[in-house]
Order: structure tokens, then C-alpha cells, then sequence
């Protein structure tokens, strides 16, 4: 692998050479980084550099939720990640890459005809007047990356960016949505010139679908397009295109994940084929966006199943994963689940055919309507934790009585926040950002919980403010998983 160089992660990823040790990939948790930050890398990409994952995205700060340029990560193992600082800096009074600019969905890719670091975005204003992409250089992949140009894709208008390099022929591609205009609401499939400085052909456009966040992956056989609909902030059904070709034909588009989990909650954005010395692994890399906390937003990535006999890509829930990376194998994590509780004060446990025992437990709000789980085993070390939950503040998106936002006070709310308290330590209270879903549809989401060793544990969750009430989400179950070896 030394002196090997690949183009965007979406290509081929060899990975027979790299050793490291697989650790759980947790999807929707708080992932932290080796200095135990959270990690800040949103809507971004990964490219693989002589055996390491570079993971750049958009940096985001309370107060600063655009504008505040390109993080970057380094990982061996996809799941322990060291932060490198900005690796795209914003520049006071700059007229593409200023803090009050937009600064979106940036891609990395090795260029061979340059010796460079080659740094595409989705560069506009903050009124998206411009619908640029910008580009940046850089000698190393951490940067830092120097700014270049921003320009009009052969003349058109960009928004979502993405970009893809096909591994058997190395040639790398353009994806962009032409923005909301009448005139535009299509989707380009461009490619780039030989040094990647430049579009040069439109290899296929995606006509008036009015979709977002592109990105491609490829198999032996087809390649497949995953695009989301355009609902700002808000989850929808991300929908997949296939082709033998990238010229087309194109299928007609098809949900990608079980319907109204809408992607679980998550939206598109890139996609990662690993191949391991055993297999090939595909996963999708989504952003599960917090629009009230844009930099508590959390990342969704999952493994997709795709059968080119069938012509299908399904992606797959799993709370926790193990993924090896030299391999490319990956297995599910088994917990253990609690279902039977205490209720306390107004909570109570309500009749629910969808449910997987049959019931739910709901009333949950504020210190005084809680609910308690008992007799959960610990080891001792900290261990991830999956709530598995029902809220509907938002009835469904698109159920809404005349498509109004949500019925509590006029504005989307998109979660509920809950706390959680183990074994009755309300110094130490947790908070559990719980998405909203659609009716009869049950999701999770993660916490990394530390229990005492033994089977006397208690975890108790309540309701915290969310900007509108102290309720807490309707509770399924909870899973208890292994500590990491």
C-alpha cells in the first residue's frame, strides 16, 4: 500500500494491507474523537490515503452553524478518529470562503496530474445567490488547503455537491443539484477533466426529480445513485437509481430503508465501498440533522445490502456494529433487551399492537412522570445503550392538517429531549435527544452509559426542555450492549 494513492473514497478502497482493530460504529451516537471532543465533521466525505481514512466535513459551532469551514479527521480503523484541526480555514472578508458564507458538502480527491490535494464544495452566500463550487489545493490531506476559484458548473447553478470516482477506469465525477429555481430541480452527473481542476461533460442529468445531497456507489456490476428529497432540516425517504452505466439508462427511483423510519431519520450524503481481504462492504455515510442544535447533529452510518440480480440496495438499521476494515467484514453487536418497567407519577403503560412486547410507556415528562428499568446487568465500564422510542410531536410530516408544521406552537420541533439517570445519581444526568417518527413507527437512538458491575442497575428517564415542554418520547425498550474489548 505505500505510495498508493486513490481518488474519493466512494471508488475502490483496498484495504488488505491495513491493520487495525475494529471497534463498534454506533449510528446516531455521540462519537467523540481522540481528544475526547465531540467529533465535528457534518455532510462531508471520506478519502483513503496509503491506508488512512481522511474524513473532512462541515464545522459547526453554536453561533457559527455555516461558514465555519472544513474539519478534518484521520482514522485506520473508520471508528477512532484524531481531529487535525480546519483543514479549509475561513477568511475574514474573503469573497467565497468568508465566516458569512456557505461552506457545504466538501470533497477530497488525490489528483495524479497535479501532486495535489484537490477540495470541492457547494460555495455560496448566505442568500444562495451564487450556487458556486468552490475549489481549493493542498499538498498533504489534512491541508491546510489553500482557496482556488469558485465557478458555474459549465455555466449552471450548483447546491448539494457531490463527487465520485469510478475504481476501474480512476476517471472522477461531479454530482450537483441545480438549486430550487423553477428553471432548475434537476440533478447533474458531470465529469471532471484529467487533473480534476475543471468539469468538462455532462455524463447524465437527473431531469426535475427536485432532489438533494447526491452521492454514488459503485459494485462490480452497477452503479447505484442515493439522493434525498428536499425537506431542509427535516429526515424524508431517501430514494436509489440504478444503471449498468453511468450515462444511463436510469431506473426509476426506489426507497432506500423500511418506509416512514424516513432513513431513519437521516439524510444522504456520501457513500464508502470497502474492499476487504474477504469481501466487499458498502456503507452509507448520512447526516442526521438537529435544525435547533445544528452542531449537535449526528451521523447515521449504516452497511447497505445490494443484490445486482435483483437490482436492488436496501440500507440496514443496526444500533451497533463491529467493522473490520482489513477484512470487510462486519457484524451486528447483540445486547440485551428490557422491556418490563416502573411507572411514576403521570406515566403510565399504554396498548400498542406496533410495539414489540405489545405496549408502550408514555406520559413521560419532567422529575415527577417517569419511567425505570430494573435489574440491568453492568459490567463496570462504559457500555452504549439503545432507547428504543415513539414521538410523534410532528404527526408524520406530510400528515399534518393542511401541511402546517407540528401542532405545538407552530414550529418544527423535530425531537424530544429526555433525561436519564442510572441508578438513581441525579448529579449525573444524561441528556437523550429522541427524533420525532411517524405514527407506529419505533427507532432508537444511543447512549453511552457507564453501569456498576453486577445486575442491580437502574436507569430512570425523564423529561428535559426541548424549547416547547419537559415531555419525554414514549418508550419501547431498551438495549444494553457489551463494553468494547
Amino acid at each position: 500500500m505505500v505510495g498508493l494513492k486513490l481518488g474519493l473514497s466512494t471508488g475502490l478502497l483496498l484495504l488488505s494491507a491495513v491493520v487495525a482493530q475494529a471497534k463498534y460504529i454506533v449510528p446516531g451516537g455521540r462519537w467523540r474523537d481522540t481528544d475526547g471532543n465531540l467529533v465535528n465533521s457534518h455532510a462531508g466525505s471520506v478519502l483513503l490515503d496509503n491506508g488512512t481514512f481522511w474524513w473532512f466535513g462541515e464545522y459547526k459551532v453554536e453561533g457559527q452553524e455555516e461558514g465555519g469551514g472544513v474539519s478534518v479527521y484521520s482514522s485506520d480503523d473508520l471508528a477512532t478518529w484524531k481531529f487535525h484541526g480546519l483543514a479549509l480555514e475561513p477568511v475574514e472578508g474573503h469573497s467565497i470562503i468568508s465566516p458569512k458564507h456557505i461552506i457545504q458538502r466538501p470533497k477530497v480527491v488525490f489528483s495524479e496530474s497535479t501532486g495535489k490535494y484537490h477540495m470541492w464544495w457547494h460555495a455560496d452566500n448566505s442568500s444562495y445567490g451564487l450556487l458556486l463550487q468552490g475549489m481549493a489545493t493542498a499538498d498533504t490531506p489534512a491541508g491546510p488547503y489553500s482557496f482556488v476559484d469558485a465557478t458555474a458548473p459549465l455555466g449552471n447553478w450548483s447546491q448539494d455537491f457531490g463527487m465520485f470516482t469510478d475504481y476501474k477506469d480512476g476517471r472522477t465525477y461531479a454530482l450537483y443539484s441545480n438549486g430550487d429555481r423553477k428553471e432548475g430541480r434537476d440533478v447533474y452527473l458531470t465529469s471532471y477533466n484529467k487533473e480534476i481542476t475543471g468539469l468538462d461533460e455532462v455524463v447524465h442529468r437527473f431531469d426535475k426529480f427536485d432532489l438533494e445531497a447526491p452521492t454514488i456507489i459503485q459494485t462490480d456490476r452497477s452503479y447505484y445513485t442515493l439522493m434525498s428529497h428536499k425537506t431542509g432540516y427535516r429526515p424524508n425517504n431517501v430514494v436509489a437509481f440504478r444503471a449498468d452505466s453511468l450515462s444511463g439508462p436510469w431506473s426509476a427511483p426506489w426507497i432506500v430503508s423500511p418506509l416512514n423510519t424516513r432513513t431513519f431519520n437521516s439524510q444522504s450524503g456520501f457513500t464508502l465501498r470497502i474492499k476487504g481481504c474477504r469481501k466487499t462492504t458498502y456503507l452509507y455515510l448520512g447526516d442526521q440533522w438537529d435544525s435547533n442544535s445544528l452542531w449537535e447533529s449526528r451521523y447515521i452510518w449504516l452497511p447497505m445490502t445490494i443484490d445486482d440480480d435483483k437490482k436492488t440496495l436496501e440500507v440496514e438499521w443496526h444500533d451497533v456494529y463491529d467493522l473490520d476494515v482489513k477484512t470487510a467484514n462486519w457484524t451486528p453487536v447483540k445486547g440485551k433487551e428490557y422491556k418490563d418497567a416502573t411507572t411514576n407519577g403521570n406515566s403510565f403503560k399504554q396498548e400498542a399492537n406496533f410495539a414489540t412486547g405489545g405496549f408502550l410507556y408514555t406520559g413521560i415528562e419532567g422529575n415527577d412522570s417517569t419511567v425505570t428499568f430494573n435489574g440491568i446487568e453492568g459490567t463496570g465500564k462504559p457500555q452504549w445503550v439503545s432507547f428504543y422510542y415513539q414521538n410523534t410531536d410532528d404527526m408524520g410530516f406530510g400528515d399534518q392538517p393542511g401541511g402546517s408544521p407540528d401542532r405545538i406552537g407552530g414550529s418544527w420541533q423535530l425531537r424530544r429531549i429526555s433525561s436519564v439517570v442510572v441508578n438513581g445519581n441525579t448529579e449525573k444526568v444524561e441528556t437523550l435527544y429522541q427524533r420525532d417518527t411517524h405514527k407506529g413507527i419505533i427507532l432508537s437512538t444511543p447512549l453511552q452509559l457507564t453501569l456498576e458491575e453486577g445486575s442491580n442497575n437502574t436507569i430512570t428517564v425523564g423529561g428535559l426542555y426541548n424549547g416547547v415542554a419537559y415531555k419525554g418520547a414514549d418508550l419501547d425498550r431498551i438495549v444494553v450492549y457489551p463494553p468494547e474489548n
